[in-house]
C-alpha cells in the first residue's frame, strides 16, 4: 500500500502561484504522455508564473512577511549550519545543570576558518516544536550561549549567531530561573568580547529573546525575516485589548528588514530566493555564507580595541534622532 502524498503547506498569498505552477506541471506531463509539442504555451505560462512571483513577493505586507518568517518549512539554524560549514560539533550545557534544546551552539569551520555558531532552533513539526519549546529559549539557553561565546573569545574564534524566535520563554519557571538576568548578562558581556560577532535574523526576531544573542558588530537580516520588540499579537493585545488587530500592530511596529535598515537598527538586508528561503534553502544558505565570509574577512582585520569601540558606538547610535523645529 502506497503512502498518501504529503499535503503542501501554503500561505494564502502563495496559493495563486502554486496553482499556476501545478497547471504548468500537468500540461508538461500530458504533453510528454501524448508526444505533443506545447513548448510555446509552457514558455508563456512560466513567464506568467515568474511575473506573478515578483508581483506577490515585492509587495508583501508586514503581516505577510511575518507569516513567511514563521513558515514551517523555512530553513532553521541547524539547516544553515549543515549547509554552510565544513565541520560542525555541537556543544551542550550551561554548566549549571541545564541544556536548552531551543538554543543550539557549537564549534564549526567555514571556508577553513574556525568559528563558534549559536542560534535559536525551532521544530519541523508539532512534536519537534514541543521538544524545542518553539524556539523560545530558557535562562539555561542564554547561559549556554554566553559560555560558548566566552570560549570563542578565549580562543580567538569569531562568533556567528542566527536569530529565530518569537521571544524568550515567558513561563513562571523561566522567571524563577532568572530569565531577565540571563538576557541582561549576555547583553553586557557581548559588548566586551574580543572577537568579531555577526548576528543574522534568519526568521522571527522577537523581543529580548532575540537580543540575548543579538549584540553584534554586524547585524544582518534575511529579506523576509522580521525583528520586533514584541509580536504583533502581543502588541495588539496590550494597546487595543484585541489580538485580532495584529495587522495594525505589525504596520506600526516597523518589523520588516526594509524598515529596520532605514531606522539604522540593522546593517544589511540579504536577498532570499524568489518565493522565500523555504522554496530554495540551499540557495538561501549560499547567499548567507557568501555574506558571512565577506563580513568575517572585513572584521578580522580590526584590532580588538577598535572592534569593541565600533560595537559600542553602533548600539549607542540606535534610536538617536534629530528634533525638527516647527
Amino acid at each position: 500500500m502506497t503512502n498518501p502524498p504529503k499535503k503542501t503547506f501554503l500561505l494564502e498569498f502563495e496559493k495563486p502561484l502554486f496553482e499556476l505552477e501545478e497547471r504548468i506541471k500537468q500540461i508538461r506531463e500530458l504533453a510528454q504522455e501524448n508526444n505533443v509539442d506545447v513548448s510555446n504555451q509552457i514558455t508563456q505560462l512560466e513567464a506568467r508564473a515568474e511575473q506573478l512571483r515578483k508581483e506577490i513577493f515585492s509587495s508583501l505586507t508586514p503581516t505577510q512577511k511575518l507569516q513567511l518568517a514563521r513558515h514551517p518549512r523555512r530553513p532553521s539554524t541547524l539547516d544553515y549550519i549543515q549547509a554552510i560549514t565544513d565541520e560542525w560539533m555541537e556543544l551542550h550545557g550551561d554548566r549549571r545543570g541545564y541544556d536548552d534544546p531551543a538554543l543550539v551552539g557549537g564549534i564549526a569551520r567555514i571556508e577553513g576558518r574556525p568559528v563558534v555558531i549559536i542560534g535559536h532552533q525551532k521544530g519541523r513539526d508539532t512534536k519537534d516544536n514541543v521538544a524545542r519549546n518553539f524556539g523560545m529559549a530558557s535562562p539555561g539557553g542564554y547561559r549556554k550561549a554566553i559560555r560558548l561565546m566566552k570560549h570563542a573569545s578565549l580562543f580567538a574564534m569569531p562568533i556567528i549567531t542566527f536569530i529565530d524566535t518569537p521571544g524568550a520563554w515567558a513561563g513562571v519557571e523561566a522567571e524563577k530561573l532568572g530569565q531577565g538576568e540571563a538576557i541582561a548578562y549576555n547583553l553586557r558581556e557581548m559588548f566586551d568580547l574580543e572577537v568579531p560577532i555577526i548576528c543574522t535574523v534568519v526568521g522571527e526576531g522577537g523581543s529580548g529573546g532575540a537580543l540575548g544573542i543579538g549584540v553584534g558588530d554586524r547585524v544582518l537580516m534575511l529579506e523576509h525575516a522580521v525583528y520586533t520588540v514584541a509580536t504583533p499579537e502581543a502588541c495588539a493585545a496590550i494597546l487595543w485589548k484585541d489580538a485580532k488587530k495584529s495587522n495594525l500592530a505589525a504596520e506600526a511596529l516597523k518589523i520588516t528588514a526594509y524598515d529596520l535598515k532605514q531606522l539604522g537598527i540593522i546593517d544589511e538586508i540579504l536577498p532570499e530566493p524568489p518565493g522565500g528561503a523555504h522554496t530554495n534553502p540551499l540557495k538561501a544558505a549560499e547567499i548567507l555564507k557568501k555574506t558571512l565570509v565577506e563580513k568575517l574577512e572585513d572584521l578580522s582585520s580590526l584590532k580588538v580595541e577598535e572592534l569593541q569601540k565600533q560595537r559600542y558606538q553602533k548600539f549607542r547610535h540606535i534610536g538617536v534622532f534629530d528634533l525638527i523645529p516647527n
